[in-house]
């Protein structure tokens, strides 16, 4: 009588498990929060506006408000390892901003001020796992996304 184990399939379980899961060397004792899944949340109404939105690498796929002569900061902190990529702006509304100093390698910040009713998406990547330090170790070519997308308002008047 043959004996069938399930040994192979089992190691393969784990293995692809522990895939993706690898853990952030770089220099930073910062964590990332990690990125929100599920539907962005809804659009809010004109009277949902605030004058002053701050956005996080935790604020991915959100959609926010500001009204015109308001002001979006961001702030994403990344590493030397693992660092964000200048954001990326594409619509109308939005006037960058100095947005002061970037004090750790591998953060990006940004600083906007509404100017006019429109839509604007805000967007930036990073690589999702450090480069291999030592020859043999295994690329990782997988990218984590940022966006968010900001809509102007009119301000009441």
């Amino acid at each position: 009588m043959r004996r069938t184990t399930f040994l192979a399939p089992a190691a393969a379980a784990l293995l692809l498990a522990g895939c993706g899961s690898q853990q952030d060397t770089g220099s930073s004792d910062k964590v990332s929060a990690p990125a929100r899944t599920g539907a962005p949340s809804p659009t809010r109404s004109a009277g949902d506006c605030t004058g002053h939105v701050e956005l996080t690498a935790a604020d991915h796929g959100r959609t926010v408000c500001v009204t015109e002569g308001g002001e979006v900061r961001l702030t994403l902190d990344g590493t030397r390892a693992r660092p964000w990529q200048p954001v990326a702006v594409s619509g109308t509304g939005l006037k960058a901003v100095n947005a002061g100093f970037v004090l750790q390698p591998g953060d990006a910040t940004a600083a906007y001020r509404a100017v006019a009713a429109g839509t604007v998406k805000l967007t930036s990547s990073r690589p999702l796992c450090a480069e291999p330090t030592a020859p043999g170790q295994v690329s990782c070519k997988a990218v984590q996304d940022w966006t968010v997308t900001v809509r102007v308002s009119r301000a009441a008047r």
